[in-house]
């Protein structure tokens, strides 16, 4: 595991290559194993491949995810926050749990931060994607993860520059 968060990068740069259907499989069951308060399991998954959606899907956000036109696959990570009042970190658990399989596979991946961001004056981000995916409005959207082949390279953080400073034991000062 540590292999794999040292290696884990930020990826918004991919190939056109399709991802092949076992690797779909793979990381929808990595989705689907994460773990939740109380095993309420309130996470949906949306996978997104249509060209036309992950065009809209990129324009959602005044900035920060344009890199998604250009990616072959989309997970749309939401919840039904009737189900649970932790559904935010249920999400966010699942969510990193993606993007660890999505490593684990060769892939690369990003998170885009859509919970409180602006679509527009007015309008959310989470509300522009509930009305491009059909989604009713207790169905809450936490992230999108783009998903794919990555066309770009980033170097491991070495670890002298990992902030040690933030560990404290037993105490905080």
């Amino acid at each position: 595991m540590i292999d794999l968060l040292r290696k884990r990068r930020s990826i918004r740069k991919f190939t056109s290559e399709i991802i092949p259907a076992e690797s779909i499989t793979a990381l929808t069951e990595a989705a689907l194993r994460s773990p939740s308060s109380k095993g309420s399991k309130p996470w949906e998954f949306i996978l997104v491949d249509d060209p036309l959606l992950l065009t809209q899907l990129s324009e959602v956000k005044k900035s920060g995810s344009a890199f998604l036109k250009e990616a072959p696959l989309a997970i749309v990570v939401c919840a039904d926050s009737t189900r649970s009042d932790v559904w935010i970190e249920d999400c966010s658990i699942a969510a990193i749990i993606i993007q660890l399989e999505a490593e684990s596979l060769g892939l690369g991946s990003c998170w885009i931060q859509v919970r409180n961001r602006m679509y527009s004056d007015g309008k959310t981000s989470e509300a522009r994607i509930q009305e491009l995916l059909g989604m009713t409005e207790h169905i809450k959207v936490l992230s999108i993860i783009a998903i794919g082949y990555p066309a770009e390279s980033k170097p491991s953080v070495p670890y002298e520059n990992l902030l040690n400073e933030r560990i404290k034991k037993n105490r905080w000062v």
